[in-house]
Order: C-alpha cells, then structure tokens, then sequence
C-alpha cells in the first residue's frame, strides 16, 4: 500500500503494523452544521480505515470534538446561547450526519474539555523542556526554541505569520516574545469558561488540543494523521512541535494525510465565506449512496468543485450498483469477479485512487447485469460487489446505516443530545 505523506512530499510504501494501524483524524469545531467539505474529509478517512479493515488490519480510530474555542465562544455569545449546549447541539447534528452516511465511527470520541488535566501536563513539559513560556498569565511556545518548525509545511517565517493570522493568530498580543508564538494556556477573558491551572485560570490553546488527545489515546508514533489541507499550517506543524518537544519522540506521525479543499463557485467552501453546501440538505434529495459516490469519485489530494452534474452521475451510478446487488440470475456459468477485484485493490493500494476503483466496482456491476441477462449465475460476482461496496460504505439495498454504525455513534450521541 502507498499513500502521500505530507511531510516527505511524495507517495512512500505505507508498512501497515502487524499490530494494527493507529488513525487520529481532526474532528469539529461545533458551532455550524456539517458542510460537504467537513464530509468529504471524514468520509475519506472513513474509506481509508474501512479498506485496511478490508487489507484484514485493526484500525484503532480517533476523532475528536474541538468543543472549547475562540469560534463557539464567538458564535455563542451572537447567539445569546450558552457555548456548551451550542457545541451539544451541532456535535449532535455531525453525528446524525454521519450515521446517515453510513460513516464508521472512530473508537474514541474525546471533547476537549474532558482532557484539561494532560493539557496542563503537557503544557508544563514544554515549560520545563524550555519550549514554552508564561506572559500574562498565559503560556506560548515558542517557535525560535524548536528550529525544526516549519518541517511539515515548509514554509518560511515570512510566508508563516500572514497564514497564520488567518487562521486564529493574535500578532499584537503584547504578551507574546514573537508574533508567531502560538498560544497553549489562554488567560481567562471576561465572560469565558475556565479551568484551574498552575499559572491561573483560562483554557487551552486550539493546537495543544489535539496533539494530547492523539499521545493520550494513541502510540507514538501516530500510524496517519489526517485533516484538511488547510490544517497543515498553522495546526498540525504546532502539533508536531508540541507533541515531540513533550514526549521527546520523534517522528509524532508517520503519515500525515490531508484532504483537498471543496470549492463552490470559484471559491473555497467556507463557513467564513458563507457559501457552504450543507449535508442534511443534499440529504433531502440524494440518496446516502449517491453522496458516498460523489465524493469518492473526487481523488483526495485533488482540490475540486461541486457540480450539481457531477451529483447526478453519483446518483445514477448508485442506481447502477444497487440493481446489480440485487437482479436475478440464472444456472449459466458464472460471472468471474476475480478481475474486478484485482484492478479495485491495485487502484486502493495506489495512494486511494478512489475514482479508478470506482470505475472497476461499475464495471463489475455491469459484468453482473450483462450475466443476468444471458441467465449466468451470479451469486460469487454480487458477493464481490457488496464486499468491495462497503469499502466506500456503500448500504445497496439495505434500507439503513450499519447496525455497528448506528449503535456507535449512538452511543456518543447520548452524550451531545
């Protein structure tokens, strides 16, 4: 199996442990509802974790919810609406989103705010490492102390701070030695939900989140590490800083894997831009298949638009598989699945070429109506079809979700609703 790493710029051999394959993916910011770039990440890595579960590897799958942050504390106080019960409610409607897609669940869910205590365990490692300082009651890393920063993104200091201050940078903070040192503990403003720690009341920064969760329930090294391309500066080149200057390991992650950005009319899909094509309302007129296959037909790495063409042609390939599952055969001889099979595995392993094994699960599907109407037997050839189906976490005919999806998901559901 071969897969793009981030951090070597190239598709390398991905050596699948025998113990199996840790997978940490960067969950929700709840404070909107699911859009299809949200979905078009988490059902890749659902792919990616259903085809090594096909390979016959264990997946131990990690997602978290980003449930304290500047954006729901934002959005909260807009609304006039307590910041818990506002991250409740739309981490209640991901979840709904996700069953619906028929999206393997990840074995551990974490909030943020259920690991404040490593937070400041780790954060008080940086400190003593010499990594991280105190100013103002919160605490920074920072980046002059690790020069390795910038090994994931490669980017230059210059080219750093613009991006960074887009996505969540404070550069006038007077408490800061550098504009890019990024925040770990963030001193209680006025207003805001807090925790104790050793240098007062506050919360953690965005970055320190998520590498603690992945050390705190995964081994490191992290097998793969995903998220949106736009996570990999200044989130997960953070990660990497903290994780390592915590626990002193290195690599943190062995395959860091991030998905292309969806576009909307030119533009990339953004809850900032106010042009997002939400999930619950493309489920109101396409099927969870069509879904599935839409955004399957699109290569990962690959940045791309929605096309209401392109949603339709899912639809109708949809159609396609779940008549092929289905249609009666004869006693003829059978239809060979076997090359089919072949090509789907060989484009899988080929750094997920998820379009090119679609094209080889359509042709199988047409193989299996071609034999139905010459009276072939096709029992071998549908059982191919439903095995490689589930891959992409395809229902057919199945009139819902996985029953292990449903009560999974179920059960985090409890939690949030």
């Amino acid at each position: 199996m071969r897969l793009y790493n981030t951090l070597t710029r190239r598709v390398e051999p991905f050596e699948v442990p025998e113990d199996g394959v840790d997978v940490y993916v960067c969950g929700i910011t709840p404070y909107d509802a699911t859009h299809l770039g949200h979905a078009f990440t988490y059902l890749t890595l659902d792919v990616v974790i259903r085809y090594l579960e096909f390979r016959g590897s264990e997946v131990r799958y990690v997602q978290n919810v980003t449930d304290v942050d500047d954006d729901i504390l934002r959005k909260a106080e807009e609304l006039g609406e307590d910041w818990r019960s506002l991250g409740d409610r739309w981490t209640a409607q991901f979840i709904k989103d996700m069953i619906a897609l028929n999206a393997r669940a990840p074995d551990r869910f974490p909030r943020a705010t259920g690991v404040i205590p490593e937070i400041v365990a780790v954060v008080e490692k940086l400190v003593e490492a010499g990594l991280a300082y105190e100013s103002g009651r919160s605490v920074y890393f920072h980046i002059d102390a690790w020069p390795e920063y910038g090994k994931l993104s490669r980017l230059s200091r210059d080219e750093m701070l613009p991006i960074a201050n887009e996505r969540g940078n404070n550069p006038d903070d007077d408490n800061k030695h550098d504009p890019l040192d990024f925040v770990l503990w963030q001193a209680q403003a006025p207003g805001e939900p807090s925790w104790e720690s050793p240098w007062g009341p506050g919360r953690p920064g965005w970055h320190i989140e998520c590498s603690t969760m992945a050390v705190e329930y995964l081994d490191v090294p992290v097998d793969i590490h995903s998220g949106g391309a736009d996570l990999t500066f200044p989130h997960h080149e953070s990660e990497i800083a903290q994780a390592e200057g915590a626990t002193g390991e290195s690599p943190f992650v062995r395959c860091w894997v991030h998905t292309a950005m969806v576009r909307y009319e030119g533009e990339k899909m953004s809850k900032s831009l106010g042009n997002l094509i939400m999930v619950d309302d493309l489920l109101k007129d396409w099927t969870p298949d069509a879904l599935r296959l839409y955004l399957a037909a699109h290569h990962y790495r690959e940045s791309w638009s929605h096309e209401q063409d392109d949603l339709e042609r899912a639809a109708q390939l949809a159609e396609t598989l779940r008549a092929a599952a289905i249609t009666q055969g004869g006693s003829g001889s059978p239809v060979a699945p076997e090359s089919h099979r072949a090509a789907f595995i060989e484009a899988m392993e080929d750094d997920l070429d998820s379009p090119l094994a679609l094209h080889h699960l359509e042709r199988l599907a047409e193989a299996i109506l071609e034999g139905a109407a010459h009276g072939q037997k096709l029992a071998s050839a549908q059982d191919t079809l439903r095995t490689l189906g589930t891959v992409f976490g395809l229902r057919l005919d199945a009139s819902e979700s996985e029953r292990a999806v449903v009560e999974t998901w179920g059960r985090y559901l409890e939690r949030f609703a």
